[in-house]
């Protein structure tokens, strides 16, 4: 009994895990993540000034290519603090459902550009709620859908903020319609916008703009006006006026009707016909986000500065802290044993790396959410994975660029430890005697590649260590030499992905290097069932060589990758040489036969072979090995496959037929067309080989109107036509290939 009286809580912590919000903010790019995120640091009294992205002096935005470019790049990881307050004329008619008590909340302003989802999936792994920012004008656009599926697909409960009302052309209405059909979300308005567009021109105010939100549950209306003077601060409870109080009770009976089919509390009190008060709705409200099952929706305006202090607010109130969703689970190492890790600071410790960052004055940081337990300075810290023990040395918290030194984390927590060693992107970190490791973060495969070489001499030492300590930072970044021509390649998400971090070679490891043209990573396949047999016999006087291998290849299921089976019987191999025999087919896999690219979706069963009692080694059966796969995979209708792109494009009406014809002359299949907002969303699948310097070509389709955005979808097989033309630079030219 006296076990679950004790608080989880250790008497230590300044700001208990009831206090403690991890939450993420993700979107589509360009829909205000930065900006909001500026704002609450602002208006949690983190930073005294509010930046802009536009002049690139935000807290979170703060690497030099983040500046110039007007976008983020890497998630950062930001602690701030926030109290619930009810001082503002009208605001104690407000229910605040933990007023003037202070909570901590980490915040990760994630990237909305397709090449750096993996910062994304990454931060929704180790968060307990998210902010999915939606553009009030565009409403779900397709990388929001990309972040949407990222957050289910790890659990994540997260409330909506629909960004930009101030904009001609918002609607709210529409993104809340788009959240409902594109997303599938039971999405319902916890505040409604006082009007919608710009509310100032020319220094003259305009009537019916964006000037606050009703506050549904309180039914009152929080009004800021049509300026954005005093930063925003500025702003009053008021009733709600005539003229609106038919929406607000509409929006107020349609909340309480979704609760009610979801919680038995709020459904008794509507059967009993029984007042509903906004403390009983706010907590069915939270009861149901946590539980994943509702998506309250607000709305606002980041860069005019409205809203988002109701933002925080409702962060606090809806999203879970981390007593509020079930514990995190792992397994014993190399086992299926689940083993639940308590969210307590007095269990043992457990936590999860799930980001590594060089810093330029601190050295390597290992960002890690902590699970359970606590960590303190001069503890030591165990890594299932190698093994291996380390003394902690440093822990801090990061505010941004800035660094701030802490003595002990607990459990809820995210932050930094220095001069880890060998640890990478998912490691489980923990106690010695809590043997047990945490599902780390998914990554999607690189889908392009392109060759490096240095400028000098002196550039090329530097070049493999820049490229190593970038690829240790970034999951989907991939750096090798292809074997056959001594070429280094390095491999990616997209074109923007390859010149960030060119770019950061020459600024943060001063390294000059030349780049080629970005190669496709095609892959190899077979379409039927063959033997092949592979003999390696060398004699030359004295001790020869004698390897003797028969396999049989087939298909495997799309997906299921490549499967090596040993199915010797009777001895025809030695024991000892069966795993030279893997070895070599594995190596044969890896180079390619039909065209020199990796080969997928392979089963392969080693079924034959014969030994030579004086002359078998393990490099002749290695080689035996490669010789019967390349055998076997000539004979079973092998093809070549190109990665398809999922594709979407977003134009004016009247440039849907050049659009429409360019993507057929690109090899490209139309999926869907529909229209929205007088604009025509064309959906389609294109081969990524058709799509390099897309970007310039729809600008001057469409006058520069047109957008689009482009995630990986699958691998197809190459069309004959194109065939012949790769096969011949594949025999001319084995650059840069995967």
């Amino acid at each position: 009994m006296s076990d679950e009286v004790k608080s989880p809580n250790s008497p230590n912590r300044e700001y208990t895990l009831e206090r403690t919000r991890n939450i993420g903010i993700a979107a589509h790019i360009d829909a205000g993540k930065t900006t909001t995120t500026e704002r609450i640091l602002f208006y949690t009294g983190l930073i005294h000034k509010i930046g802009d992205v536009d002049d690139g002096n935000t807290v979170t935005d703060w690497m030099e290519q983040e500046k110039e470019r007007g976008i983020t790049i890497t998630s950062a990881a930001v602690t701030c603090f926030w109290t619930q307050k009810t001082v503002k004329a009208g605001e104690d008619k407000i229910y605040k459902a933990f007023n003037n008590v202070p909570h901590r909340i980490n915040i990760i302003d994630t990237p909305g550009h397709v090449d750096f989802t993996a910062e994304v999936e990454r931060s929704m792994r180790v968060l307990d709620g998210a902010v999915a920012v939606f553009c009030g004008v565009a409403g779900v656009q397709p990388q929001s859908e990309t972040v949407w599926r990222q957050a289910t697909k790890y659990n994540v409960p997260r409330i909506a903020f629909v960004n930009k009302m101030d904009r001609i052309g918002a609607n709210f209405e529409n993104a809340l319609n788009d959240m409902r059909t594109k997303l599938r979300a039971y999405a319902f308005p916890i505040f409604l916008p006082l009007g919608a567009g710009p509310t100032e021109a020319e220094n003259k105010i305009i009537a019916g703009g964006f000037e606050g939100v009703i506050d549904v549950v309180n039914q009152k209306i929080i009004f800021w006006g049509p300026t954005e003077a005093n930063e925003g601060l500025n702003y009053e409870i008021q009733d709600i006026p005539a003229e609106h109080q038919e929406r607000a009770k509409a929006a107020l009976a349609e909340l309480i009707d979704a609760v009610s089919n979801k919680d038995d509390e709020i459904a008794n009190l509507v059967l009993e016909e029984k007042p509903i008060t906004a403390p009983v709705l706010k907590a069915a409200i939270r009861r149901l986000t946590c539980k994943i099952e509702l998506v309250p929706v607000l709305c606002g305006s980041a860069f005019k500065k409205k809203g988002v202090q109701v933002l925080v607010d409702a962060v606090v109130d809806y999203l879970p802290s981390p007593l509020d969703i079930p514990p995190a689970e792992g397994h014993e190492l190399g086992t299926d044993v689940v083993v639940k890790v308590p969210t307590t600071d007095n269990a043992k410790f457990c936590s999860l790396a799930f980001k590594l960052w060089t810093d330029p004055y601190a050295g390597k940081l290992v960002f890690f959410r902590v699970y359970s337990g606590h960590l303190k300075k001069g503890d030591n810290i165990y890594n299932p994975r190698t093994r291996k023990r380390e003394r902690v040395s440093r822990l801090m918290v990061i505010q941004g660029s800035e660094r701030k030194d802490i003595n002990e984390v607990y459990a809820g927590d995210i932050a930094a430890l220095v001069g880890l060693r060998n640890i990478t992107t998912g490691d489980t970190l923990c106690d010695e005697d809590f043997d047990v490791t945490l599902e780390p973060p998914t990554f999607p495969e690189p889908v392009i590649s392109m060759a490096v070489e240095p400028k000098t001499k002196q550039d090329r030492d530097k070049l493999s260590e820049g490229l190593q300590r970038l690829a240790e930072e970034d999951p989907t970044f991939r750096c090798f030499t292809n074997e056959e021509t001594s070429q280094l390649i390095i491999a990616g998400m997209g074109e923007l992905h390859l010149e960030i971090i060119i770019d950061r070679l020459k600024r943060e490891f001063k390294v000059e290097a030349n780049t080629g043209a970005p190669q496709i990573a095609y892959r190899e396949t077979i379409t039927k069932n063959a033997e092949g047999e592979g003999k390696f016999i060398r004699q030359s006087g004295g001790k020869g060589q004698y390897g003797h291998a028969c396999i049989t290849v087939a298909p495997n299921e799309k997906g299921k990758g490549v499967e090596v089976v040993d199915e010797i019987v009777g001895g025809t191999i030695p024991k000892e040489y069966i795993p030279a025999v893997i070895s070599g087919i594995e190596e044969a896999i890896k180079g390619g036969v039909y065209a020199g690219y990796q080969v997928i979706d392979i089963k392969v069963e080693v079924v034959d072979g014969s030994f030579h009692e004086v002359d078998s080694n393990e490099l002749a059966f290695r080689m035996a090995g490669i010789f019967a796969l390349k055998d076997a995979f000539k004979k079973a209708g092998p093809i070549l496959l190109e990665p398809l792109m999922k594709v979407e494009c977003t134009t004016p009406d009247e440039y849907q037929g050049d659009l429409l014809g360019d993507i057929n002359r690109r090899r490209g299949t139309i999926v869907s067309i529909e229209a929205k907002n007088g604009q025509t969303i064309l959906n389609a699948q294109v081969p990524l080989a058709e799509m390099f310097g897309y970007a310039t070509a729809i600008r001057s389709l469409s006058k520069g109107r047109a957008s689009y955005s482009m995630e990986p979808l699958s691998f197809a097989q190459v069309p004959n036509s194109v065939l012949t033309t790769i096969m011949d630079q594949a025999s001319k030219k084995p650059a840069a290939r995967t």
